[in-house]
């Protein structure tokens, strides 16, 4: 079960030990440790910023960044971002630090414990 458990991503994992502390709640099982404290959420693989990246780079650069960060949190929170730039043709740099300001931010809500 364990190794099952490792296969997971960080986030899951949080996910699956929020639930166990719910059952655990529910059936009287005593006091559960916090989610946050369970997991340790590593620190993102720094990734040097290549010069003259393109955007759909610095998406794949930053998903290698913060491969702990639920995938589909992190397509909702920048597609528009990307879809304004791809169509109005918005400037590369500025749409990749617009990038690494949300990853920065979706990994410091995974890292506080407010992964809702």
């Amino acid at each position: 079960m364990t190794k099952l458990f490792r296969q997971l991503s960080a986030a899951d994992q949080l996910t699956l030990l929020a639930f166990g502390e719910f059952l655990a709640g529910r059936s009287g099982g005593g006091a559960a440790v916090p989610v946050t404290e369970a997991v340790a959420i590593p620190d993102p693989e720094v990734i040097e910023r290549p010069p003259a990246e393109s955007v759909v780079a610095a998406l794949k650069r930053l998903s290698k960044t913060y491969p702990m960060l639920d995938k589909t949190k992190t397509l909702a929170a920048t597609s528009d971002l990307v879809a304004t730039h791809i169509m109005k043709g918005a400037d590369p740099v500025e749409a990749i630090d617009q990038l690494e300001d949300i990853f920065r931010s979706l990994f410091e809500t995974l890292k506080s414990g407010s992964h809702e």
